[in-house]
C-alpha cells in the first residue's frame, strides 16, 4: 500500500550546483558530486554537448546521476537508495533558479524525467529536485485515483483530496491565500519511514514555468495545496520536520496510535471569530 503522503539520484555528499558560462555566454550547469561509491568510477568521460575534456571524479558522479553512461539494468536499482535523506546538505540549503534559456536543454529535461520516474516508482505524490541531489528549483507532483483509493472516504473528504494530472513546475513562487489552515500527517521520501502532523494553508497560488518554458499560474486548495507547499519548502531548504507539530513525530507503523495529551487533532483548524469591541 502506498504511503499516506510521501512528498518527496545521486550519491550522498552532493554539493550545491554552480553555474559557469561558455564562450558563447550560454549558461551550462555542472553538478559537482563527491563520489563515495565505487560504481560511480565507471561513468563516462564526456558529457554530450560539452567541450571535450577529462572529467574530474566530481563530474563523473554527475554523469552517473543523470543516466549518462548507465545501463537500463543499473537504472532499475532501488530508487530509495538514490533519494537524499535528512542531514544531507543539499536538503538544507536553498535551491537555485533554473535560467529560462536552459529549461529546454537536454540536462534539465533529463532531470525532470528522472524526478517523474522516481516519484512514480515509489509511488509518491510529489518530489523536489534537491531530493535527488540536484539543487535546482524544480518540483513534480501528481495525485491519482489509485493513490486516493487507499485512503478512507472520510479522510479524502476532510482532506479535500481530488486527483490531478502530472504537474512540472520550474522556479515556482508560492503565495498562500486566505487564513484557513488544516493539520494532517505528512511524510517524505527524504525522512523515510516517519510521519508527523503539519499545519498548512488550505489555499495557495503558484506561478512559475512549465517544462516547455512557458509561464504558468495555478490555484490549489486542500490536499493539492498541501503538496505544493511541501515541495516548495524543499526548494527553500526545509523539510516537513522543520514545521511539524511537536510530539506528533512517529513511525509509519505507529501512525494510527493515539496522539499525546495536549496535541491538536488532525483536521481543518477552527477559525476564531473576531470579537466586536
Amino acid at each position: 500500500m502506498p504511503a499516506l503522503l510521501t512528498l518527496g539520484s545521486l550519491p550522498r555528499g552532493a554539493s550545491l550546483a554552480s553555474s559557469v558560462s561558455c564562450s558563447s555566454g550560454r549558461s551550462l550547469f555542472f553538478f559537482f558530486v563527491c563520489c563515495t561509491r565505487p560504481w560511480l568510477a565507471a561513468a563516462t568521460t564526456k558529457l554530450p554537448g560539452l567541450p571535450a575534456a577529462p572529467l574530474t571524479k566530481n563530474v563523473r558522479g554527475a554523469v552517473a546521476l543523470f543516466g549518462f553512461g548507465k545501463s537500463k539494468h543499473k537504472a532499475k536499482r532501488s530508487k530509495l537508495s538514490e533519494v537524499m535523506q535528512a542531514g544531507d546538505p543539499v536538503l538544507h540549503e536553498p535551491a537555485v533558479e533554473v535560467p529560462l534559456e536552459e529549461i529546454s536543454s537536454y540536462r534539465i529535461q533529463k532531470v525532470i524525467d528522472d524526478m517523474v520516474e522516481v516519484m512514480r516508482e515509489f509511488p509518491s505524490v510529489g518530489l523536489a529536485a534537491p531530493q535527488l541531489g540536484v539543487p535546482l528549483q524544480i518540483i513534480v507532483l501528481e495525485d491519482t485515483e489509485e493513490y486516493i483509493s487507499y485512503a478512507s472516504r472520510e479522510e479524502v473528504e476532510v482532506q479535500q483530496r481530488d486527483p490531478f494530472d502530472l504537474l512540472v513546475i520550474i522556479n515556482p513562487k508560492l503565495k498562500t491565500k486566505g487564513s484557513k489552515t488544516a493539520r494532517f500527517f505528512e511524510g517524505c521520501l527524504s525522512v523515510n519511514g516517519y510521519r508527523a502532523l503539519v499545519e498548512r494553508h488550505l489555499e495557495v497560488e503558484v506561478t512559475g514555468f512549465g517544462r516547455d518554458g512557458l509561464p504558468l499560474k495555478l490555484e490549489a486548495v486542500g490536499w493539492k495545496a498541501r503538496i505544493l507547499q511541501h515541495e516548495c519548502d524543499h526548494l527553500a531548504g526545509l523539510l516537513y520536520v522543520d514545521k511539524m507539530i511537536p510530539r506528533t513525530f512517529r513511525t509509519v507503523e505507529n501512525l494510527r496510535l493515539p496522539l499525546p495529551a495536549g496535541c491538536p487533532k488532525p483536521g481543518v483548524c477552527q477559525e476564531i471569530a473576531a470579537v466586536e469591541p
